[in-house]
């Protein structure tokens, strides 16, 4: 985020650093990157280079509907990562530090978890972008590594419906009233009620796709869950990298690679890596997935009292976008 969290300053950190990591802070700097979370770069008095997440957990309905069962999904999603880097040598995960305890994610009161990453030096894309087919490729041969490991114990379960679907589909129920939850409540409004019949056929269609490929019979693998380019970074060495493992969960291997496109015959490679030809219904719908995800948790945001901030602004043209990918989803 570019903004700093509420109340969680750089004297909170450093106690949680220190007590449950046993990292003494030389030096801390707020990094205003990402979408999401709060992170800080942080040099401990033994040299070493941390790059410091701090989550707010009533932000993670992805992991968890509240503060405590999103804490507890976010640490079995991180406890996955970091298995999967530890127990099967798979040097693409970015996975967390071990705290003292024993857990990669430690809570820092009711509201604010905090984990650990190495510092790595290197060179993000951004989640808009699209990938050109040789980098695709090779992120489709990571994903490949990735859906033949077996699942760690913790690895979360998924659920087809996007989270935040019932809080959109009661949205959808409560256009009439004026919005006040700030600059950009009524504004919000307006979008959604020009949108409104277009939102209802998304979720229906999102329903019919659903069911398709419930009756598939898929195998479901452990998946990243957003493994789009800004998710991936690239080191100084060339090497490529997947960060940020909050989403990753059991699924069809489509969660993953409709990220990377909803052509199948552009994910050839993973194909020739894997035998599995991707699912043309199975792309559509996580792809659609992805889109009413993003719309329900913006349109909660933008409900909900809030300032016009760098993140507010970002958030806004997220909804434009989001719309606009919606208007100009095509289903199989």
């Amino acid at each position: 985020m570019e903004t700093r969290p509420d109340n969680v300053d750089d004297e909170d950190l450093s106690i949680g650093l220190a007590e449950h990591f046993g990292i003494v802070a030389t030096t801390m700097s707020y990094a205003p990157v990402g979408f999401g979370d709060h992170h800080w770069h942080v040099t401990g008095d033994d040299g070493g280079q941390w790059f410091v997440t701090v989550s707010d957990l009533t932000h993670k309905q992805h992991c968890g509907p509240t503060a405590e069962t999103a804490c507890a999904g976010l640490r079995e999603a991180m406890e996955t990562a970091a298995t999967l880097r530890e127990r099967d040598g798979l040097d693409f995960v970015v996975a967390p530090r071990r705290s003292r305890g024993g857990s990669p994610v430690v809570a820092l009161d009711d509201r604010f978890a905090l984990s650990v990453f190495p510092r790595i030096a290197g060179q993000s894309g951004d989640f808009r972008q699209e990938l050109p087919g040789a980098e695709r490729d090779q992120v489709l041969g990571l994903l490949a590594r990735l859906h033949r490991s077996a699942p760690p114990a913790s690895t979360p379960a998924t659920v087809l419906d996007p989270p935040g679907r019932a809080d959109l589909e009661n949205t959808l129920a409560e256009l009439s009233a004026p919005w006040s939850g700030g600059p950009f409540a009524e504004p919000a409004r307006k979008l959604v009620v020009d949108a409104e019949e277009l939102l209802r056929t998304r979720l229906a269609d999102f329903d019919r796709l659903a069911e398709q490929v419930r009756r598939s019979g898929r195998p479901q693998v452990v998946t990243h869950g957003e493994p789009h380019p800004g998710n991936l970074l690239r080191t100084e060495d060339g090497h490529l990298l997947l960060i940020d493992w909050d989403t990753v969960g059991l699924a069809v291997p489509e969660r993953d690679l409709a990220l990377l496109s909803g052509d199948p015959a552009a994910l050839g490679h993973y194909a020739e890596l894997t035998g599995n030809d991707p699912d043309p219904a199975a792309l559509a719908l996580y792809r659609l997935r992805w889109s009413l995800t993003d719309l329900a948790e913006f349109l909660e945001w933008f409900r909900s009292p809030h300032l016009r901030t760098t993140d507010t602004e970002m958030a806004w043209a997220g909804l434009t976008d989001t719309l606009e990918n919606l208007r100009t989803f095509t289903p199989p």
